[in-house]
């Protein structure tokens, strides 16, 4: 079933729909930093493109859009990810890695391209999923991990399998030329969205690396501790790309007991 948004999942624990941040009281057609509650933490976008993190900054900034509550209008240069799909993109059959996504139309470094929606789940019904998948079923299951400064890990698992967008055909690379970010509109629960990581021509494939390393600081993970024997739980990698890891991202977290 087709669905541009996140929906809440089969046990009902996250309403993504749900409106809980107050709005800004800008005036204005476009907020501005230092006069806008949503953006006490800088500007997000210049010109439609992700303003990338700066080197000096030990964590990303998290991204805050301009949200239902807020007096702006619909043109104010704060709300991009929530406008959704701008491209024309396609879905194909791949050689080796089932269906694929590409692009129909030059996509410019740090455009927004598209989200990752589905299910929001909580953390047993997606390990319940997880555990109940063959070795032959595609895993659509996203986990993602926010680390905060305070130490703290915030968590959130999106399921397309069932209910999901075009962003459930994103195939994986090792050398990807999209990033995912949280963004977050009308509540903590965040829309994953992708940006592009370099200038993408027409015809190219669309891909991300599962595995959450590209474009982040490079956190020890449970994937770099996994162990040999876990090689044969885990599927092989067709990216094709000069550093390609020979299988595709493992996270044997939500299969622990």
């Amino acid at each position: 079933q087709y669905s541009p948004d996140n929906v809440a999942g089969a046990d009902g624990d996250i309403d993504p729909t749900e409106i809980t941040f107050p709005g800004c009281s800008c005036l204005t057609s476009s907020c501005v930093v230092h006069g806008c509650s949503c953006l006490c933490h800088g500007e997000n976008y210049n010109s439609l493109c992700l303003i990338p993190t700066d080197a000096e900054e030990e964590y990303t900034r998290p991204v805050f859009e301009c949200n239902a509550m807020c007096q702006c209008g619909e043109s104010c240069q704060n709300r991009v990810v929530q406008r959704g799909l701008q491209f024309r993109l396609e879905v194909f059959k791949t050689e080796k890695k089932g269906w694929g996504l590409r692009t129909l139309e030059f996509i410019a470094k740090g455009r927004f391209v598209c989200e990752y929606a589905g299910e929001v789940l909580g953390f047993n019904e997606a390990r319940r999923r997880i555990q109940a998948q063959t070795p032959k079923d595609s895993n659509y299951i996203i986990a993602v991990r926010e680390h905060l400064h305070s130490g703290r890990i915030m968590e959130t698992f999106v399921d397309p399998t069932y209910i999901g967008n075009i962003g459930r055909f994103l195939n994986h690379s090792c050398e990807p030329n999209l990033f995912m970010v949280p963004v977050r509109v009308d509540s903590m629960v965040p829309k994953l969205a992708l940006f592009a990581a370099t200038d993408i021509s027409a015809g190219e494939e669309l891909s991300y690396d599962y595995s959450g390393r590209f474009h982040n600081l490079p956190i020890v993970n449970r994937e770099q501790k996994s162990l040999e024997k876990d090689n044969r739980l885990r599927k092989p990698c067709y990216c094709g790309s000069r550093t390609c890891a020979s299988f595709l991202p493992w996270d044997s977290s939500l299969f622990s007991t």
